[in-house]
């Protein structure tokens, strides 16, 4: 057998064979690819990719090479821009032809929710590099001139978009890694993962082991299996893509110029160019698309590799129908190839990208619905996070870690069916999907709120939004504009403003960090001096370049045990680096992650004080419990930890217990609220009254923490641009975050949140200015659904916090 690979005792397939590597990737197709090339060319040595087959094999040999700027997503839209730059010269630089067509691309529009998606989709456009225009049916046709154009309305437009030959691709990713120093086995499948004492690799093959610093799973529908051989079940699932090649049309080959890419939404399918004919590829509804949950709990078949599945044109009949109608030409063109194969869906459809949290030098790029999109970008993204040692910008909607054990297989297949299904569903703020739901992370007290109240989703909680009463409309009904939850929000606001509300906040990420070095690790960590015991503080952690990595809120319970306080999104993203620092430091620190095991509830507004001094006999005075302390009371005979401190900016305690006991806690405080007018409120009614008060938590000058030089250079240095406050003149409609902001019909801008304050009456948001545009009265612009409003740089916060008002009301009765 040694023969078949060995021509003596250091080659294997005709190369040296190399014991030690930087980074071992696992997996040939164009994602891995991308990454050995750009490691390779920023100098990092010793970079080897293995490939158990032959390169391409698995998703992208099949693919059908969508290129596009396009993404409704901030920051994978970087990722698709970086991927066609670096498609656009990659030919020049290795030699090797890529198959590059770039017609440009248009989204058409037939319904008028449509055309608002794509007037909300520019409005976060117009400050980004990239060029995208909302063009009208002229300008469509001239583009598509084969196009039916009796139902459309509007179009998005975006240059540069067009195709690219996958397989050409990867191979010229890999010319482009072996010409910078990367070397490339196969075939050459990994037969096991072993870790060493020191956080390195031992990674198997049959033709021998490679001790690697770093190992990459980039092993498309494998994935799993590669996770699986340290203990991972990553959720990925395998689904059937179908696509339909006709042969030449002659309309098509009488064309002086390639034709756009077309993506029909309504009729969910794109259509391009393929040489004189089309080729067409339809997402079909969840009912009738067909999931491969087999290779997920029996593995891939031993040898699958350039396959395909068996088509099945009935079951994208109603799309190809859709399709002719659109395109009339495809009526009469005879089909030469339906291809179906696999590609790899994760359950929200965006991939998972990074370091993985639990196990020390592993990182995966896996889950890729568009690889051949993402592979370019993901590979430099990844490359600059590892020369780095922090991502080159916030991309934490595809960390690897966002799913818990809450993402179990019937999860993933049910949400699989829907994201294939919605492919091409219009894309509306705050929206929810909700197949898959509840897991079972659910509250203490989800069953007495599931049916008062509009749930969402946050990282496998159902958590309420808002609440209803009689005669409000309910359910979920999404907008681009002000829709059935704005009365009923601005109900809760009052309520917390005049009275008093109950959340549920148990979603929050809860950790307890211990041990002779707790103190040590957290400011190492923070950059914030660490609470002393029963206080509580607001810190956050930052990257090497000063940048926020993370907000958490952090209190001393006992001398060395600390809880920390996270973001529900942000779970095991934060701990994920709190464990990294452990292990590079060698810190002697024990830590819990006791999310799912702690419930939450807050309670907020003027009378929550008198509430809560029913249930208990501590003093909950001013002088007796001032605001960020933290003490351990009793409610109804339940343990609670009770911090005085409210994101609503009111009068408020977070209340942290026993998931057991929450309902338990809940009753009690809504019985002895009764005569105090408590209610509840839900996420939407505090992320207003959050905004209104605009306050942040920043502590004293704190020791050598990460990033504190970075900061002190930016300092040093001056901003170029700061977070402003400001208030837009609108009609019935919201900043949302990303929106551009105008000034002199330029763009000078973006929001990065926003909401209606119900207290002032009047629309805010934060947004990002040049220094120069930063002064108070500083009149703008804020476009919202292709209109631009009014807007005008205020004084922050607009209503004062409980504490801060209670503080000035105190000072003025003691000058009295």
């Amino acid at each position: 057998m040694r023969s078949l690979f060995f021509s003596d005792a250091n080659t294997v397939l005709g190369k040296r064979w190399k014991d030690t590597a930087d980074t071992v990737i696992i997996g040939g197709g164009c994602v891995g690819a991308s990454l050995a090339y750009h490691l390779a060319k920023r100098g990092v040595k010793d970079v080897v990719l293995l490939e158990k087959s032959e390169l391409t094999a698995g998703s992208t040999w099949h693919a059908a090479g969508l290129t596009t700027y396009y993404h409704p997503g901030i920051n994978v839209k970087k990722i698709h821009y970086d991927s066609l730059k670096l498609y656009e010269t990659l030919e020049a630089e290795t030699g090797q032809a890529v198959g590059l067509h770039q017609p440009g691309s248009v989204r058409i529009a037939t319904t008028a929710a449509r055309v608002d998606e794509m007037k909300y989709q520019m409005t976060r456009t117009h400050w980004h590099v990239t060029e995208q225009y909302m063009v009208g049916p002229e300008k469509i046709q001239e583009l598509f001139p084969l196009l039916n154009m009796n139902k459309v309305l509007a179009g998005l437009y975006t240059p540069g978009d067009g195709h690219i030959d996958p397989y050409s691709l990867t191979m010229a990713l890999a010319a482009g890694a072996r010409m910078y120093g990367a070397q490339i086995y196969n075939p050459a499948p990994v037969t096991g993962l072993r870790q060493t004492p020191d956080g390195k690799w031992d990674v198997d093959t049959p033709h021998g082991t490679i001790r690697a610093d770093r190992v990459v799973n980039t092993a498309g529908f494998w994935a799993r299996e590669v996770g699986k051989m340290i203990g991972l079940e990553h959720p990925t699932i395998p689904v059937h893509h179908q696509y339909v090649v006709t042969a030449t049309v002659p309309e098509v080959k009488a064309l002086k110029k390639e034709l756009a890419v077309i993506r029909d939404l309504e009729g969910s399918y794109y259509l391009r160019q393929e040489r004189d004919g089309l080729l067409f590829g339809p997402y079909e509804k969840m009912e009738k698309m067909v999931v491969q949950d087999s290779w997920v709990r029996d593995g891939v078949p031993p040898g699958f590799g350039k396959e395909l599945f068996e088509s099945d044109l009935d079951r994208i009949m109603e799309h190809v129908e859709m399709a002719m109608e659109m395109v009339p030409v495809l009526k009469k063109a005879d089909i030469i190839n339906i291809v179906s194969g696999p590609i790899t869906y994760t359950p929200d459809l965006m991939p998972m990208v990074g370091p993985h949290h639990g196990v020390r030098n592993y990182w995966t790029a896996i889950g890729f619905g568009y690889g051949i999109i993402h592979a370019g970008g993901m590979g430099k993204f990844l490359s600059d996070w590892m020369v780095n040692g922090e991502p080159p910008y916030d991309l934490i909607e595809c960390d690897p870690n966002r799913y818990g054990k809450y993402a179990d297989i019937p999860f993933m297949c049910a949400k699989a069916r829907e994201s294939y299904g919605f492919n091409n569903v219009v894309g509306y703020p705050k929206e929810e999907r909700f197949e898959g739901r509840p897991t079972y992370r659910t509250s203490g007290v989800y069953e007495l709120l599931k049916d008062k109240a509009s749930m969402g989703f946050h990282a496998g909680w159902e958590q309420p939004h808002w609440y209803y009463k009689p005669g409000d409309d309910t359910g979920y009904k999404p907008s681009f504009k002000r829709t059935n939850w704005f009365q009923p929000v601005g109900r809760e606001c009052k309520l917390v403003m005049e009275k008093v509300g109950v959340i549920d906040l148990t979603p929050f990420g809860k950790f307890v960090v211990k041990g002779k070095d707790s103190l040590r690790l957290l400011d190492r960590l923070f950059a914030n001096t660490m609470p002393k015991v029963g206080i509580t503080n607001i810190s956050h952690m930052l990257t090497p370049r000063g940048r926020v990595f993370a907000e958490v809120t952090i209190t001393q319970l006992t001398p060395g045990e600390f809880l920390l306080i996270t973001g529900s999104g942000s779970e095991l993203h934060d701990l994920r680096w709190i464990e990294a620092e452990v292990s590079n430091g060698g810190y002697d620190v024990d830590i819990s992650n006791v999310t799912d095991d702690i419930g939450v509830l807050g309670i907020a507004g003027p009378n929550a004080r008198n509430v809560l001094q029913k249930l208990t006999e501590e003093d909950l005075s001013d002088s007796a419990f001032k605001f960020l302390h933290c003490k351990l009371i009793q409610i109804a005979g339940v343990p609670v930890r009770a911090i005085r401190i409210s994101y609503t900016g009111e009068l408020g305690w977070e209340m942290y217990m026993d998931q057991k006991n929450m309902a338990i806690v809940y009753q009690a405080m809504m019985e002895a609220g009764k005569d105090q007018g408590i209610d509840h409120f839900g996420t939407y009614a505090m992320s207003s009254l959050r905004l209104e008060k605009g306050f942040r938590g920043w502590g004293a000058e704190p020791g050598d923490f990460i990033g504190k030089a970075a900061l002190q250079e930016i300092k040093a240095k001056g901003l170029k641009r700061k977070l402003s406050y400001i208030s837009l003149d609108t009609d019935d409609i919201d900043a949302e975050g990303n929106e551009t902001v105008w000034c002199n019909g330029k763009v000078v801008g973006n929001t990065t949140s926003g909401a209606y304050s119900y207290t002032t009456q009047q629309s805010l948001a934060f947004a990002y200015l040049p220094m120069e545009l930063t002064s108070v009265g500083q009149k703008v612009e804020v476009e919202l659904l292709g209109r631009r409003y009014p807007a005008v740089v205020i004084q922050e916060p607009l209503v004062l916090t409980e504490p801060t008002r209670t503080r000035l009301q105190k000072k003025a009765q003691s000058k009295a």
